[in-house]
């Protein structure tokens, strides 16, 4: 868990319906700390943030996120290769990585994996949905 109580949780997708969709799904869930979720559109704006790059060199700007909801398929950098990124760098590998996505390949899920993802989730149908995944798998992302 971040310091004091406190989670900056990413979300990377190039949807922006996705990201609203998640931020209520958690605004249904009672956490049990506070957390700011930001959007980013791609996994190069990620890599920028994380490597605090361009105009996400400020620290106060890019607080160091306590998880990461990524998506695979993206323009620029596509999640695989920005997961492939973060976990061979020593500074970030530790980051919990979750996979959000509407792929539900087996190729993906066994990639991922092998990266250092630690789960993979397609993207639910429903909202309902949506929340009952948080609700069932909060609890090992943020232990």
């Amino acid at each position: 868990m971040a310091e004091n109580n406190y989670c900056t949780i990413l979300m990377v997708d190039d949807d922006e319906d996705d990201f609203f969709l998640v931020k209520s799904a958690f605004e249904e869930i009672d956490l049990s700390f506070q957390y700011q979720l930001g959007f980013l559109p791609n996994g190069q704006d990620l890599m920028d943030y994380l490597l605090r790059d361009g105009k996400y060199s400020d620290p106060s700007l890019s607080p160091r996120p306590c998880l990461i909801l990524l998506d695979l398929n993206m323009p620029r950098k596509d999640g695989r290769e920005a997961l492939r990124e973060i976990k061979t760098d020593p500074d970030l590998r530790e980051i919990p990585i979750v996979i959000l996505t509407t792929s539900s390949e087996e190729d993906d899920k066994v990639l991922t994996r092998n990266l250092g993802a630690m789960s993979f989730i397609t993207k639910p149908a429903s909202f309902d949905e949506l929340v009952g995944i948080l609700k069932t798998h909060y609890g090992e992302w943020f232990r």
